[in-house]
């Protein structure tokens, strides 16, 4: 044999051992005690806590826990948050932990993973209690996909009875909350009960790792399925004392569409019990000292929204033109001013910065496509964004009313995006104070240039 052809296989053999360690390590060395895993299904947004006591067989110490998703829900995951825990109830303290998504190359059917990077490595013996969170969009299907007005709304919900993951678990059990005591029907996996709007499936001991029990269920969900296909929020930042904040909304619901005509005068006449899926509502939490809002769509402005503020917060009650049935789409405009000094501030060396709120005002909402554009004074200079999740990034440039050069837009892209994601961020930029007076400036000259051709304007007359 030839000394490069065995080089060769030595080095694929060497390959398929660290493979086989690899997954050993994590599947093996580490077991789950005990699992519980609480699915709500009262909104569209599927909310899952996860708690997690693992415990380290291995020799070696333990620094990460892996959390695996199939590839249906990752494709509908908005964000895992973890937590290690210690104490009971009350006493309970929470120390956040780092999340991230790693790839593995021997995944069994498309299995997704996320690593827990824990604080403090887990010695053989040792055992550690974590709490997860994470929030999966467009997961429930209407079935009937269409309905009359007068019809409730039904929906499937499909998952597993039991929690895949990588270890062995030695017990499990799942809870399903749903809206109301309507189930049309749901998977029997014994053993599995059921007590008004909660179903409970197990417990199950001794489950091998990835072991996958598929279950559905068919209930009654006449909450506002309310998904904004695309929104644009524009932070527009004046360093004479305001920010002028302006949002497009293109909304549309997502539940079962809606069949047949609609009757305005059976939706007034008997609410709650014709169009019980529909909204007509939504409420909006702005920041505090909101002043100059509006709210319009193509037509014009809509005068049927109603604003209270005070100084903690302002809550802004909108009413479209028309309900909204499944299916049917609304596009509108909300805009507001903002005291400059309540969000822009100045860092120990010498920058400012924006400190705003990342995500959609409108409560308990899906953003399909969020683009938020922070609009920079004319001369700003290095704008750097910190974020505390992922987003895409670029800048472009904007032209307005006497601009010279033109004014830097930080121009923030997210995907999926659910209320967690209503975190506050920071735009950094260099400023100098001098470009504060290129407007007054040019509407000097500009006033001279008129005056001096009305002069000239008399002289010729």
């Amino acid at each position: 044999m030839e000394a490069p052809l065995r080089v060769r296989l030595a080095l694929l053999l060497f390959i398929f051992v660290h493979l086989s360690l690899h997954t050993k390590s994590f599947s093996q060395e580490l077991q789950i005690i005990n699992a519980e895993r609480r699915i709500d299904l009262t909104t569209h947004i599927v909310t899952v806590f996860l708690t997690l006591k693992v415990e380290n067989l291995g020799a070696s110490p333990a620094s990460e826990v892996l959390l695996a998703f199939s590839p249906t829900e990752v494709e509908h995951l908005a964000l895992v948050k973890a937590a290690a825990t210690t104490g009971k109830r009350k006493k309970k303290t929470y120390v956040p932990l780092d999340v991230n998504s790693v790839e593995l190359p021997d995944a069994p059917n498309g299995t997704k993973y996320f690593s827990i990077a824990l604080v403090t490595p887990l010695s053989k013996g040792d055992t550690a209690t974590i709490e997860v969170l994470y929030r999966l969009t467009h997961s429930l299907e209407p079935f009937p996909v269409e309905i009359s007005q007068s019809e409730s709304q039904l929906v499937y919900f499909r998952d597993s009875a039991i929690l895949l993951s990588p270890y062995h678990v030695k017990q499990q059990t799942t809870f399903i909350k749903t809206p109301s005591t309507r189930v049309e029907s749901f998977t029997m996996v014994e053993p599995t009960k059921r007590a008004g709007t909660e179903l409970k499936y197990g417990p199950y001991d001794n489950r091998a790792p990835y072991s996958y029990l598929p279950i559905l269920v068919h209930f009654e969900n006449n909450n506002p399925f309310a998904v904004v296909e695309e929104l644009e929020r524009e932070v527009e930042i004046s360093h004479w004392g305001s920010i002028q904040v302006t949002e497009r909304y293109r909304l549309f619901h997502a539940g079962a569409r809606h069949k047949g005509v609609f009757s305005r005068v059976e939706y007034q006449t008997r609410p709650g019990a014709v169009g019980a899926s529909s909204f007509k509502h939504l409420l909006a939490r702005l920041p505090p000292r909101v002043h100059s809002v509006y709210y319009r769509d193509e037509i014009g402005n809509i005068s049927s929204s109603h604003l209270r503020s005070d100084f903690l917060k302002s809550e802004l009650e909108i009413e479209p033109r028309f309900p909204l049935f499944g299916g049917w789409k609304a596009t509108f405009v909300i805009g507001y001013g903002l005291p400059l000094q309540d969000f822009l501030f100045e860092s120990p060396d010498g920058r400012r910065y924006l400190n705003f709120t990342f995500g959609c005002p409108l409560v308990e909402t899906v953003v399909d496509k969020l683009v938020l554009k922070v609009v920079l004074p004319e001369g700003s200079k290095d704008p750097r964004a910190e974020v505390p999740f992922p987003v895409e990034q670029r800048l472009e440039t904007k032209y307005s009313y006497l601009d010279v050069v033109g004014r830097t837009v930080v121009v923030l892209e997210k995907k999926n995006v659910v209320p967690e994601h209503n975190n506050p961020f920071q735009v950094y930029y260099s400023f100098n104070p001098i470009f504060m007076l290129a407007e007054p400036l040019m509407l000097l000259v500009f006033k001279k240039i008129i005056l001096s051709k009305s002069e000239v304007a008399k002289d010729l007359s």
